[in-house]
């Protein structure tokens, strides 16, 4: 009679996760989120021996652009893509870019041009075949903590930028943000495009709460925006201009945002707003119009 019972009760257990799958949205958003983060251990424990035969490889991050690529298919997110044009373009340059959640990701790996990598914070190398897989795809790790390591990584990535072509990637706020307002901007990402003299690009992802949120433990399908503005030129200014440079990136970006929020998503046939021009930067250079697991850096000097 128990062995009837303990059977009934395990075939009454899939039908009961299946139950509350459809019907509790804090169950789901639970079960989504796991396999997301199951989802990212796995493809780095697979993807790991096949990327240490090239060892330690920019190029390694094309292989993990294409193991998360097919999360947004599982997800149900469509992404919308506008300025891609602006990204082509050859050479380095610094991609910044608002940070709301680890959903990033799945936006991230579809804008996100060969020969770039992310710079993230020191802990990420420590966890597990993640940071491995990390470390071996030539990602840039920051400690954002002690202030003179922070500047010495920004000065070697400005030489390795110059000599090797890379473009890097940061994530300014330095943390997750699902405000409807961006937070302020540490200057680390400014510093280095200065350092290199190399151009900007900022991007806007337009706001995740139709679909998803961490505080209301929603996670249903959607439609993601991601607006890729014109290049900003630091060619020609120095340090002492980096605190208003900041500020004039941080502005036009919240101003994208806030646009984004109100067309919920946009229209992808929207007119960028003017990005206001830099002093410092000479004339004839490019001010334009406006165009990541874990919390990035964007250490502040």
């Amino acid at each position: 009679m128990e062995v009837v019972l303990l059977h009934g009760l395990l075939l009454l257990l899939p039908l009961a996760t299946l139950l509350l799958y459809r019907y509790n949205a804090t169950f789901h958003y639970f079960c989504k989120v796991a396999f997301f983060n199951c989802w990212i251990v796995a493809v780095s424990t697979l993807l790991s021996p096949f990327a240490a035969l090239w060892g330690r490889s920019v190029e390694n991050m094309k292989l993990l652009r294409a193991a998360i690529r097919p999360l947004k298919y599982f997800y149900g997110i469509k992404i919308q893509v506008q300025g891609s044009e602006h990204l082509n373009i050859k050479g380095p340059y610094v991609i910044v870019c608002n940070h709301q959640a680890s959903l990033d990701l799945i936006g991230i790996v579809e804008i996100i041009p060969d020969h770039c990598v992310p710079i993230v914070k020191k802990e990420l190398m420590y966890m597990g075949t993640v940071g491995w897989a990390c470390w071996l795809s030539g990602m840039i790790f920051i400690d954002r903590h002690k202030r003179e390591d922070a500047i010495n990584v920004i000065s070697q990535t400005a030489r390795t930028m110059q000599r090797e072509k890379l473009r890097v990637l940061i994530f300014p706020e330095g943390t997750r943000n699902q405000d409807k307002s961006m937070l302020p901007f540490k200057r680390g990402a400014f510093h280095l495009a200065v350092q290199a003299q190399v151009p900007i690009f900022p991007i806007v992802i337009s706001p995740y709460r139709e679909f998803f949120s961490s505080k209301d433990k929603k996670f249903t399908s959607g439609t993601c925006t991601i607006r890729i503005l014109p290049k900003v030129e630091t060619q020609g200014l120095s340090p002492k201009d980096v605190p208003e440079l900041t500020e004039t990136v941080r502005q036009t970006m919240a101003d994208a945002l806030a646009e984004m929020s109100t067309n919920h998503g946009g229209d992808q046939g929207a007119e960028q707003p003017p990005l206001p021009r830099c002093p410092g930067a000479g004339a004839g250079r490019g001010t334009g119009s406006l165009e990541r697991e874990g919390d990035t850096t964007g250490t502040r000097y």
